[in-house]
């Protein structure tokens, strides 16, 4: 459970902007940002809470929300079938 913990959570709320501005950091961790879904959103909750914006701005956010999810669920169903056949 730690080494999840370690593998997973950890770099998920350090890349996504939340403890650290994702300004601030080099291209290359910011390139690798791109990858976990917290990214987009905290970048969208920002955009809520603090600037009070709607879908219209937030549209590129709810995306790739959208994508990460359709992926996730994919492979988990996949996976599923595998352990069933």
């Amino acid at each position: 459970m730690i080494a999840a913990v370690f593998i997973s959570l950890l770099p998920s709320v350090l890349l996504s902007g939340f403890v650290f501005p994702l300004e601030n950091m080099p291209v290359a961790i910011r390139a690798i940002s791109y990858c976990f879904p917290g990214r987009y959103f905290v970048t969208a909750i920002r955009g809520i809470y603090l600037k009070g914006v709607g879908l219209e701005v937030l549209w590129p956010q709810a995306l790739m929300l959208l994508l990460f999810t359709a992926g996730i669920v994919w492979l988990s169903a996949s996976r599923f079938n595998e352990k069933l056949g």
